[in-house]
């Protein structure tokens, strides 16, 4: 009686608040990419996982043989252009803007250690590239043509990007600290750090912007933050603020947040967690490290 109870009250929270304005999740982690219904898998039952639309690079047209493996490992996965395209980046080194919903590749790269993507004005396209060798950096791309960067900056452990469109800002979080940079789509473009903010803690993780405000969202390695663009201040998230390990914070409705939280042991997990209401979704067998709000227009 007590599991009922919950899982309708699970039902509840995604039916009012996901379902009536058609927001869908993207989920990554291992080698797939999908999509799918809070509310269909809250409700389909113990170890079942309700997946919309699904990608997998050795499936993809356009994308070259010789990258069809550097995607075991996806680490995001950000819808743009109203959820019509998708960019996807992983730490085995594969980028790629896809079409949605054919998933067909419009533009590809490799990246050491890829770890989070970002669309910029002008068709350009972001790259964090973390750790390892030749890595460590944030590097500038054209969306129509593959493989070359135009433009790259150091950056230690390279993890969170964020365009800031009023600001005319690409924010980007390393390892311990927090850059303001400017783009000038210009040929060849280039990319300047306008200035430079130590993080609270260290090993930043995860950036993303919170809507109908300043603040940007972020996770280091033993905290959540907030970022005050405008007052240029750190202040610990008020409900995550002591949470360790958090990989993905993605604001899906108003006042709504939905978290991803490794363990000790490893880097994903099979939940999901919600805020404003609390609950959790846990996609059984799924390696889940990310996750982003996509608007569907038309749910098949």
């Amino acid at each position: 009686m007590r599991a009922f109870s919950t899982l309708a009250c699970l039902l509840f929270s995604f039916g009012s608040v996901l379902a009536a304005e058609q927001q869908h999740l993207i989920v990554c982690g291992g080698a797939e990419v999908y999509r799918i219904d809070p509310t269909a898998a809250a409700g389909a039952g113990e170890g079942a996982t309700k997946k919309v639309w699904s990608w997998r690079a050795k499936d993809c047209e356009g994308l070259p043989e010789k990258l069809k493996t550097a995607f075991a490992t996806t680490d995001d996965c950000k819808p743009i252009d109203g959820g019509t395209r998708l960019l996807v980046s992983a730490s085995s080194g594969g980028c790629a803007l896809l079409e949605i919903p054919s998933g067909k590749a419009l533009w590809w790269a490799r990246v050491p250690n890829a770890h989070t993507i970002e669309s910029l004005p002008g068709g350009l396209i972001a790259v964090a590239s973390s750790t390892g060798k030749d890595g460590n950096k944030l590097l500038i791309f054209d969306s129509k043509t593959p493989e070359t960067p135009l433009a790259a900056i150091e950056l230690p452990s390279a993890h969170g990007l964020v365009w800031d469109d009023s600001r005319k800002t690409l924010w980007a979080m390393g390892y311990e600290e927090l850059l303001a940079c400017g783009i000038e789509p210009s040929v060849p473009a280039s990319l300047e750090v306008k200035a430079r903010y130590p993080l609270p803690d260290k090993d930043g993780h995860d950036l993303r912007p919170v809507p109908g405000g300043a603040d940007l969202i972020l996770g280091t390695d033993s905290h959540v933050w907030r970022f005050d663009r405008d007052k240029k201040e750190f202040r610990p998230d008020p409900d995550l603020g002591d949470h360790k390990l958090v990989k993905c914070t993605e604001p899906v409705t108003p006042g709504r947040l939905m978290f991803i939280q490794a363990s000790e042991k490893q880097w994903w997990t099979d939940e999901l967690h919600f805020l404003e209401p609390e609950s959790k979704l846990q996609l059984k067998g799924e390696m889940i490290y990310k996750a982003r709000r996509i608007e569907v227009r038309e749910v098949p």
